[in-house]
């Protein structure tokens, strides 16, 4: 188990040394900070004044070795457009987005889990057909599509929820939520489901797929002859055994949704991470997508290192291969 620790400590920090110079070149050589950062009648002087004290002419090798020294000490650099540490912005932003992929986890797990049983249990019932038929509409619907029908129904027909927005919101000094505000709860519905969809619909498709192919095995017809009570076959046996590449997927998941809630939170200008890129995108804000790209990087690579090592709890075989 220690060594399968180390080695995975070990694959994450190369994947981070190869994402920090990724995002090194896309801070060096996409777009020109000097160019982006000077005013418009400032002088040939003045830039090379401003790209010496940037260290600019510098041999690569030096910045990089700079760059990686402030992305080690939580430096990210000052937003080109807010004029704003970047790790400040981050903060500011980030609770917005967790909560929108907490709630959306919850809600795909809430779902998708029963749903992937039903159409296991029941494959060729009126309600598992339904639910299967609905699953094809979450998998191959875009989320700019869904999300805009979403609003069109629930916010400008029915009126019942917010379009836009995050609602009020509860500052707890370092941390800010809406779960405690009844706009805030009314806020999250439409974005969270909007973002879960496909999680949801994955997971359930993932559970039945699983959950039949053990339910055709031997152990299973031996427990039947055995005369084991149903739920027990059937949650205790199969759905156990099911939630295996639920963990991963899930986790993956987890990670997906944070990078990529942009779509989503830009059409519900929902003010976390996602959009924060996206006006990064458009002010060429690199400082802004350079840390937007360490910090998803990250979450991957920790999401999937505490993945392989819940496997490893959960399946005794890893923990004896040290895989």
């Amino acid at each position: 188990m220690v060594r399968m620790l180390l080695s995975r400590l070990a694959q994450a920090m190369l994947v981070m040394l190869a994402v920090t110079a990724l995002s090194f070149t896309m801070f060096r050589f996409v777009g020109d900070p000097v160019q982006l950062m000077s005013r418009e009648d400032a002088s040939v002087t003045e830039r090379e004044a401003l790209r010496d004290s940037l260290g600019l002419n510098d041999p690569i090798l030096v910045q990089y070795g700079r760059f990686l020294g402030r992305i080690a000490s939580g430096d990210l650099g000052i937003s080109f457009r807010n004029q704003r540490d970047v790790a400040e912005l981050i903060a500011e932003r980030a609770p917005a987005t967790l909560e929108l992929v907490l709630v959306a986890t919850i809600l795909s797990l809430l779902v998708g889990i029963p749903a992937g049983v039903l159409c296991a249990l029941r494959p060729n019932g009126v309600l598992s057909r339904l639910v299967q038929s609905g699953s094809l509409v979450g998998i191959s619907v875009p989320t700019f599509v869904t999300g805009t029908l979403l609003i069109l129904v629930f916010s400008v027909t029915l009126r019942w929820l917010p379009s836009f927005g995050r609602g009020q919101t509860v500052d707890l000094g370092w941390w800010t939520t809406g779960f405690l505000t009844p706009s805030g709860r009314a806020a999250l519905v439409l974005p969270s489901l909007t973002l879960a969809l496909y999680s949801m619909t994955l997971i359930m498709r993932l559970i039945r797929s699983e959950m039949i192919d053990i339910l055709s095995t031997d152990y299973v017809r031996f427990a039947r002859a055995r005369g084991l009570p149903s739920w027990y076959i059937h949650f205790r046996l199969a759905l156990k055994n099911a939630m295996m590449p639920v963990i991963t997927v899930t986790g993956l998941q987890v990670g997906s949704l944070i990078a990529f809630a942009i779509v989503t939170e830009t059409i519900f200008q929902w003010p976390g991470l996602g959009l924060l890129f996206m006006q990064a995108v458009i002010f060429v804000d690199i400082p802004v997508m350079t840390a937007y790209l360490l910090l998803v990087a990250g979450v991957f690579v920790v999401i999937n290192t505490l993945v392989d090592l819940t496997y490893a709890l959960v399946d005794p075989r890893l923990r004896t291969r040290g895989v």
